[in-house]
């Protein structure tokens, strides 16, 4: 995990602090470094949604609503990412706080 070793990039928890920042390169970097290899046409595909609907909301939206948005089934995310939280650390959205966390 990406995590204090940019301390001005990331926070403790490992989230980018600027979502501005975000690019597909620094995802697949963030990606490799979790051990989840190099990120696939489905996953950047998710990660584009989630950013996009972070955008539009500002908050966490509904994970299902998500993969619905990409054209895949509504359990997409467990198959795609090891957890919510981390597909929501590798789009390089900001720390959703820890009630957010828990359900993720």
């Amino acid at each position: 995990m990406i995590t204090a070793a940019s301390p001005t990039i990331f926070d403790t928890d490992g989230f980018l602090l600027d979502p501005w920042m975000w690019s597909e390169s620094l995802a697949d970097r963030i990606a490799q470094t979790d051990g989840l290899g190099t990120l696939n046409e489905l996953q950047l595909g998710l990660l584009h949604a989630l950013r996009r609907e972070y955008a539009r909301h500002g908050t966490v939206t509904a994970l299902s609503h998500v993969c619905h948005l990409t054209g895949q089934s509504a359990d997409c995310m467990q198959h795609l990412f090891p957890s919510p939280r981390e597909a929501w650390r590798v789009a390089g959205l900001p720390n959703p706080g820890e009630e957010a966390k828990a359900y993720m």
